[in-house]
């Protein structure tokens, strides 16, 4: 990772914080955190020395080229786009209204496909990583994500498409995947604020994974930053699962 420029959606907290901080360790140039609160992301990038913060609602078209190109201008170059941005709300299909819906869509489908084409033509230059972050909601299903698990399914093979695209023009960026589990993150802790009874629902969802644990946001990290280093040159269009056996039975 040494010298790299990484742009992180989703930076402020969870497996975002976690990757820019396991980047800086690794040596990356600059790391820019990208975020809608940004807030609780200038005071990661305060906590956390050698990270930049900028304001990024994903589902914005328009903000998206403004936030690459000032990236640019401001280092010169992209090599790294982490995608790790995204709402997950629990509902099945006939709780879950269609502004749930739609909102779902925005921000983890549309928010990952801008990314990707803006990313794509800031990386082909010179070459680059592209992770996007779905979820074992990408692979299996699930009786009250609905709306979830057809974002993450979206993502799963979004980035097999950009994956064959950009090989197939010989740019020289790869496009993966990371498809974890429950992570303790700010967000799974909201979603689970919601639920009638959280520390049962909590149990219940520790009890599927053969671990018999949650995930933490490092350990999804480090998986991430291998996707992004030298080490993964030969990895492409791929699916990483991070489940703890979730999805092996």
């Amino acid at each position: 990772m040494d010298g790299k420029v990484a742009l992180i959606t989703g930076g402020a907290s969870g497996i975002g914080r976690a990757t820019a901080e396991r980047f800086i360790a690794e040596g990356a140039g600059a790391v820019i955190l990208a975020d809608i609160d940004i807030g609780a992301a200038r005071k990661t990038a305060v906590e956390s020395h050698g990270l930049e913060a900028v304001a990024l609602d994903v589902a914005d078209d328009a903000a998206w080229d403004a936030v690459v190109d000032g990236v640019l201008a401001r280092h010169g170059k992209l090599d790294v786009l982490v995608n790790s941005a995204g709402i997950a709300p629990f509902a099945d299909i006939e709780t879950c209204t269609t502004a749930e819906y739609r909102r779902v869509m925005a921000v983890n489908v549309d928010g990952v496909f801008f990314g990707c084409r803006a990313g794509v033509r800031a990386l082909k230059a010179h070459g680059g990583s592209i992770v996007n972050l779905s979820s074992v909601s990408g692979l299996i299903g699930g009786v009250n994500t609905a709306a979830y698990n057809a974002s993450k399914g979206a993502v799963r093979l979004l980035t097999k498409s950009v994956a064959l695209h950009c090989a197939r023009r010989g740019y020289g960026i790869r496009c993966n995947s990371v498809h974890p589990t429950f992570v303790e993150t700010p967000m799974f802790e909201r979603a689970l604020e919601r639920m009638r009874d959280p520390a049962r629902a909590r149990a219940k969802l520790i009890a599927s994974v053969p671990l018999g644990r949650m995930a933490q946001p490092r350990e999804i990290a480090d998986m991430i930053v291998y996707l992004s280093s030298d080490e993964s040159q030969f990895v492409t269009g791929a699916e990483f699962v991070i489940d703890g056996g979730m999805t092996a039975g």
